[in-house]
């Protein structure tokens, strides 16, 4: 083992930089806070260089030129002062890291100037060495870094596609935009505009900037203050019937300061439990509280916080959720009591023989129907047809009518792979099995077969579109869309730009031909705006998925066949594309021990 030296001031700014500095959304996100930090009301993102090269300019309240060589120093911030202000933090940045952090990994140029002054004044650079010098520049502040990691060569390596990092830029601004809809941003991706917002300080407006105004339609408001604690909550929750497939859009904010918090996730997920599944929500939410009840100093990102009463908080958030949603399920239950039922038709002898040969899907799934003479009629599942009888009579065993139907049956017989018992909530298919009640989910089932058959096939047939809806879409998901058209076309689909605003599908796989264009279309940019590096898998994900039947569909006996059948022929029979689980056994002998039977 050598001798202890003391560290170069340069390596120890290196060092630093690997926990504030990861990726380039580090440095985004640094440096764009520090523009919120500054009072900014316009803010411009400029991304190049494979997302290497950042540049970023504000009309902020600037930087003092006799301060500025200090504000690449390690540990120097305008922010904070004493320990006592470390627990009372009102700004984004406090620690005084980023700026030395930055510099000691990228060559950056900075440009400023304060309303005092005429003149601004310009900073370069590189390898944690500063020059300064005077130079012209309207209020405000332009950081400009360029070659980032340019002397980490090791960083470069684990950083992912262009594509991918600037996903993550691109969601970052997001986020910021809609917790400061007073602030107006424009992020730029090699010289094109990606997201651009007004700054009304509306955050509706600002959702539909910068996703759909058919997202803003299906928000609902969420506001509550409780004065005694200094806790308010505002923002916006979605319907129920307005769903994601992931936590992808929980837009969740402490303070203004994005937050990645398992109380107020856990929060959100109670509320919608029983609502929406295994489904999630849309959520906008900004939680207020007083900067003492809460611990922002907990790790570097300044993602993570903690709170003084974590159980107030949870109950607070919760209540609020469940109070915005809760006049819309009020005025759901009120509409389904007030809607006529539709009159259940009861099957006849008439109904069940059809042109002369018998209609199983009628019989094997409805095991007794009364008729207006109080009488039954009893059709088992075997092969064996029984007469209509009174209640108080034995069955009596009669052979088919035809030669046609004897045969019909018999082949049913060969076909009948499954012991199918019938549905459950209208989700679930349920099958006697040697082991025990195996119990599957219909839907999902489905969209494992259907997705290994498209993984397998070559060719995808495909549905021209002579009508299509014209579909809104952000600056964001037009880029994503352009950039991935040959994938998209491989696998089906073909979309056309009508306005910078505004595509209609020309042709979808075929298999998903009647699912509604603007809910492929969503699905397509949720699956693949977080997964960019696996964007194939997630567009035959995305297909198997509205292809396969939906939960709460009713099937008769010959369609649950058919799934499970399907099903059974699966390489990966246990899981479905998302990973979420098929089928359960219970087996005999939990049942019997369950009923103190013996197995």
């Amino acid at each position: 083992m050598g001798r202890i030296v003391q560290l170069s001031k340069h390596l120890i700014n290196q060092i630093a930089a690997g926990e504030v500095i990861e990726r380039p959304f580090s440095v985004v996100k640094e440096l764009v806070e520090n523009s919120i930090d500054a009072g900014a009301t316009k803010i411009s993102i400029e991304i190049s260089n494979e997302c290497r090269n950042i540049r970023i300019a504000d009309n902020g309240s600037g930087i003092h030129p006799d301060d500025i060589m200090l504000a690449f120093a390690k540990h120097a911030t305008s922010k904070i002062a004493t320990s006592e202000d470390l627990y009372s933090v009102k700004t984004m940045g406090f620690r005084g890291e980023a700026l030395a952090s930055i510099i000691s990994i990228s060559k950056l140029t900075c440009i400023t100037r304060t309303k005092d002054f005429d003149y601004g004044t310009k900073v370069e650079c590189e390898n944690s060495e500063v020059k300064q010098s005077k130079t012209g520049c309207a209020i405000g502040t332009i950081m400009e870094v360029k070659d980032l990691f340019y002397n980490i060569p090791a960083r470069l390596k684990f950083l992912k596609s262009a594509k991918t990092e600037f996903a993550y830029i691109n969601e970052l601004v997001q986020s910021l935009a809609l917790v400061h809809p007073e602030i107006s941003f424009e992020l730029k991706n090699l010289n094109k505009t990606v997201l651009k917002t007004t700054g009304q300080g509306d955050t509706l407006q600002t959702v539909k900037e910068v996703f759909s105004e058919d997202l803003s339609k299906n928000l609902r408001p969420v506001l509550k203050t409780d004065k005694i604690s200094g806790l308010k909550i505002s923002g916006y929750v979605s319907t129920p019937d307005y769903t994601r497939s992931s936590k992808k859009d929980y837009y969740t904010y402490v303070n203004s300061r994005i937050v990645k918090c398992p109380v107020f996730q856990k929060s959100i997920d109670m509320v919608y439990k029983d609502l929406i599944g295994s489904r999630y929500p849309f959520i906008i939410l900004n939680l207020e509280l007083p900067p003492e009840d809460i611990d922002v100093n907990v790790h570097p990102s300044k993602k993570e916080v903690r709170y003084k009463n974590p159980n107030q908080v949870f109950n607070f958030i919760y209540s609020s959720i469940d109070m915005a949603l809760s006049g819309i399920i009020e005025k759901e239950k009120k509409e389904e009591i007030l809607k006529p039922k539709e009159e259940e038709k009861t099957p006849t002898s008439d109904d069940i023989y059809v042109s002369g040969s018998l209609d199983l899907s009628k019989v094997l799934n409805k095991p007794n129907y009364k008729d207006e003479e109080e009488k039954i009629i009893t059709f088992p599942t075997q092969q064996t047809v029984y007469e209509k009888t009174q209640i108080t009579q034995e069955p009596k065993k009669i052979e088919p009518k035809t030669f046609e139907q004897s045969k019909f049956i018999e082949e049913k017989h060969v076909e009948k792979e499954e012991l199918i018992i019938g549905q459950y909530r209208k989700t679930y298919i349920l099958i006697e099995r040697e082991e025990g009640l195996e119990i599957v989910d219909q839907h999902i089932a489905e969209e494992r077969y259907i997705y290994e058959k498209l993984k397998k096939s070559k060719n995808i047939d495909c549905q021209l579109l002579f009508i299509s809806d014209l579909l809104p879409i952000s600056p964001s998901d037009r880029e994503l869309l352009e950039n991935n058209k040959e994938k998209l076309e491989e696998f089906g689909y073909e979309i056309d730009f009508v306005s910078e605003n505004e595509a209609i599908f020309r042709k979808v796989p075929q298999l998903i031909s009647k699912v509604s264009p603007k809910e492929i279309l969503s699905d397509i940019l949720e699956n693949i705006s977080g997964d960019i590096d696996n964007i194939e898998e997630q567009i035959l994900i995305t297909t198997s998925c509205k292809a396969a039947v939906k939960a709460n569909t009713y099937l008769n006996q010959f369609q649950m066949q058919e799934i499970i059948r399907n099903w059974r022929t699966c390489e990966k029979p246990y899981t479905c594309p998302h990973g979420r689980p098929i089928s359960k056994i219970i087996e005999h002998k939990d049942i019997a021990k369950f009923f103190q039977r013996n197995a």
